[in-house]
């Protein structure tokens, strides 16, 4: 199975190569690195690492606990989007099938986040939104926290459930992504969120014959 594990570390020489070592020695094959931010000297990087099935995860916390300087931000299950370029391979997606384009969009988007579900969500009145399309995992038609102000960003539900949001150009429906037993989408996740809206919203457009906002 694979899984992303988040983590603090000195933005120095030496200390990926820890890492990565370390993740060896406990058993897990890393097959991708994502350098999410770099201030003062720290950074943090996500890790996705082929691991055993079954196998306990505590295993990989105690060992990257061992190397000066690094934190474990969060270890959760992930799967591994199509091809080598999976936002492209989005769009090209949405680009062959146009009239299940948002659809499509909403099913292939929490492979590329290292989340739960994803679904796209109609605004009704002043503060409820309902779910009208979800991925697997997702349920359609279920009630979602308040996603105002609509505008890309990331909050954490009463419950504890990770989400992150980004209108659509549509109007009145969002794209919705949630996670749980995760850290908080990052910066560059609802970042990345965005433009895969936007580059959807603009192929969806020039399908319908209009120019793209």
């Amino acid at each position: 199975m694979l899984l992303r594990i988040r983590v603090r570390l000195p933005d120095r020489p030496g200390s990926l190569g820890q890492v990565a070592r370390t993740l060896g020695a406990a058993g897990a094959d890393v097959v991708q690195m994502a350098v999410l931010e770099r201030d003062n000297g720290r950074a943090m990087d996500d890790f996705t690492v082929v691991w055993p099935a079954g196998a306990d995860s505590e295993r990989l916390a105690a060992g990257l606990g061992t190397v000066p300087g690094v934190e474990v931000v969060g270890i959760w299950p992930t799967a591994e989007p199509q091809g080598a370029f999976p936002d492209a391979a989005v769009i090209g997606q949405v680009a062959a099938v146009p009239e299940r384009g948002l659809e499509i969009l909403a099913d292939a988007v929490p492979a590329v986040l290292s989340a739960d579900w994803a679904g796209l969500a109609e605004l009704k009145g002043e503060d409820e939104a309902v779910l009208v399309h979800a991925s697997a995992g997702g349920e359609p038609g279920a009630g979602l926290p308040e996603l105002r102000p609509l505008r890309p960003r990331a909050f954490t539900a009463q419950d504890g459930t990770r989400f992150a949001v980004c209108p659509l150009a549509s109007g009145g429906v969002a794209l919705v992504v949630a996670r749980t037993g995760a850290p908080p989408f990052h910066r560059t996740e609802v970042f990345r969120l965005e433009q895969l809206a936007g580059a959807a919203d603009a192929v969806l457009h020039r399908a319908r014959g209009a120019a793209p906002l």
